[in-house]
Formats: structure tokens, sequence, C-alpha cells
């Protein structure tokens, strides 16, 4: 298996230009970027219609000895199932602040844009969020029928399967981060939403520990549950500090504040079993990029993004091809 490329997402640096994100991760060291669909590193609308536009990103990433495996959608893709919520509008484009539930069908002819751009730029994954019609139905009060639960999947995949047929035209998977507030947030949700898209080839998974870790999920045996699913990999690491006072919702506290009862914080500084996790994704021959995504309200981001570089190429190792033990055989 080939060695896997070490990249870094670029939503945590959007307020960089895309040659400035370009030249640094370069310096620290990275093979590619995951590149954000927000600030100026990927326009949709230009990707998806001016071929220039895409051969001037790409021509970008070879000046810095850049690849680009996959494009992040999340903030798009979060307004294509969810229900309109004011806190949208921070990030929302001018023309659709305030405008309600006219944000779905907006996001899905952005999502689909963003199919066709990933296309032009000789991508094949594009990372991101779902959302979700019942995340503030998470917690059973006032009681929660089954017959909602089961509305809400079957509106998510009523939602998502014309988007997923643009995908397919163009020869695109999509990666859902499995992340509270979307439809899938755990294990059992997962298994669910994959099931209600009849296992469609196009929806998979984009692996990211950290937000399994902190519900108590186990992110290897998630692997090993559904590894033939994951297109993507995000390295992210949470701490949980549980200490008699901290609740593991938070408190209404803010990240990186050290009351709260967990934190992300950069890979390697938290709990998440990295070695159980690169054992797992050896064993489903999964050899996409790793792809940092660097959320630690502790610590200077640069810092922590050229380590975070280290630390990936260090744990990251590829499988063996001979039993250990095969030295000994007659």
């Amino acid at each position: 298996m080939a060695k896997r490329p070490v990249t870094i997402f670029t939503g945590q640096w959007a307020d960089l230009t895309f040659e400035t994100v370009c030249r640094k991760m370069s310096a620290f060291g990275y093979d590619g970027l995951e590149i954000a669909t927000w600030g100026d590193h990927f326009d949709v609308g230009k990707a998806a219609s001016d071929p220039s536009y895409a051969a001037g990103r790409k021509e970008l990433l070879k000046k810095y000895n850049l690849g680009c495996w996959s494009i992040g959608s999340h903030l798009i893709g979060q307004c294509v199932a969810s229900l309109y919520d004011p806190r949208y509008d921070g990030f929302l484009p001018p023309h659709m602040k305030g405008k309600g539930d006219e944000m779905r069908q907006w996001a899905a002819g952005e999502m689909k844009q963003v199919a066709r751009g990933a296309r032009n730029m000789g991508v094949k994954v594009v990372t991101g969020f779902t959302g979700s019609p019942i995340w503030n139905y998470w917690y059973s009060f006032p009681q929660t029928s089954q017959k909602q639960i089961d509305d809400a999947f079957k509106e998510v995949v009523d939602r998502w399967t014309p988007i997923l047929d643009v995908f397919d035209e163009c020869g695109v998977k999509f990666a859902l981060e499995v992340h509270p507030t979307e439809i899938a947030f755990d294990f059992h949700s997962t298994e669910k939403l994959l099931k209600a898209f009849d296992y469609r080839e196009t929806f998979g998974l984009n692996f990211d520990p950290s937000h399994l870790y902190w519900q108590g999920v186990n992110p290897a045996l998630f692997i090993r549950e559904f590894g033939c699913r994951i297109y993507h990999v995000h390295v992210k690491d949470a701490v949980v500090t549980l200490d008699g006072k901290a609740g593991i919702l938070g408190g209404h506290i803010e990240f990186g504040d050290t009351r709260r009862g967990w934190n992300f914080v950069s890979p390697g500084h938290g709990g998440v079993n990295f070695d159980a996790i690169v054992r797992e994704l050896n064993a489903v021959k999964y050899d996409g990029p790793m792809s940092v995504e660097w959320e630690d309200s502790g610590m200077d981001r640069e810092f922590g993004a050229r380590e975070a570089c280290d630390f990936v190429k260090k744990f990251d190792y590829p499988p063996s091809d001979v039993a250990f033990d095969d030295a000994l055989a007659q």
C-alpha cells in the first residue's frame, strides 16, 4: 500500500488567502490540502463553470508542491437538510441571510456545483455535512416518536438524492463527517443513515475520531464496522476532563475553557488512540489522505500545524506484508 499523503483542512485557515495557506503548509511539510469552500480558497460557482479557475487553483498547488485529494463543503452541506437557524447567518452569503428555509434550496444547488467543481479539479471526494431536521430532538423531551425519527431520515435521503445524482454524473463521492448536529452523529445513527440510503456507493464517510471519542464511541470499532464506506480521514483529537463538576454536554462554556468536560486538542494531546486507528485503517486498506483538521483553542495554530504534520508522519505506518513469525516456519 502506498504511503498515505498528509494533508490539512483549510477551513480553520480561511482568514488567510489561498496562496498564503499553500505557502505555509508546504513549508510545514504537508503533502497537500483539503480545500474548504469558504474564504477565498474555493469559489464554488467559478470552479464549476470556469475551467481557468480550477486550472489556476491547480497551478498554485503545484507551485508549492502540494496535492489535493478532497474538497470540504461542510458549511454548504449543513444547510441542505437543517431547519433555518439564525446562527447560520454567520456563514451564509449576504443574499441568503435571514431568508429562512429558502437556504435549503440554495444549498442543494450549491452542493451540485461543488461536485462539478471537484470534477474540474480532478478531485474524487467531497467531504462535508448533511445537516439534520431533527438535531434538536436528540434528547427525547418532549417525547419523540419513532415515526418522527424515521420521517427525518427519509427527508434527508429525499433532499440529498438529487445532489448525489449529480455527484454520480461527475464521478465524485460524498463523505459525510459523522458529527453532532448531523443526522448521523454516532455509531447507530450512522448505521441507520447508510441503510436509509440503501448503501448507495456515492455516499460514504469522512472518519473523524474526535467527534466519536468524546461521546464514548470507540473510533477503532467504528472503522472496523464501516471501513468500506470510509472515503476520507480527519486527524483530530479530543480530551475528556470530567472532574465531577463538568458535564459531557459542555455547560454552555466556550471551547478551550479548561472547565469544560471535553475539548478539541491538537493531535497527540488528547485521548484518541491513533495507533489503534492506523491498524484498523490498514486492515480495511484505506489509502487516502490523512487530513489534519486543526482545532485547539489553547495552542498557537502555526506551532500546532507544524507539530501535527510531524505527528501524523510518525504514527501512520504501513501494514506488514509478512507475519512476524514467518521466519520460524520450517
